[in-house]
């Protein structure tokens, strides 16, 4: 039994330093994106920043400047909502 105690160690290790806060991490980012709504600007995976126009059940139309195209990205695409505070 004790041979098995610094495996066991390093598993508990390893989840609480790696997993759990991945975990946590995860939960948060699906939390973001099912409070999605139009007006939110948002940023997506591929670095693309835009103002949700309209929020469907799978899907997000963005309007991207400066020539306020609309595009449409799954959303799973949008990672965080972007930081507006200090721009005008």
């Amino acid at each position: 039994m004790l041979q098995f105690a610094p495996y066991v160690l390093i598993g508990l290790v390893f989840y609480f330093l790696l997993f759990r806060p991945m975990q946590k991490q995860k939960k948060q980012q699906q939390e973001m994106i099912e409070q999605l709504k139009s007006g939110d600007s948002v940023v997506t995976t591929g670095g693309i920043t835009g103002t949700v126009v309209s929020v469907d059940n799978d899907t997000i139309v963005l309007r991207v400047k400066p020539d306020n195209v609309k595009l449409q990205f799954a959303r799973s695409a949008v990672t965080q909502l972007a930081n507006t505070e200090g721009t005008k």
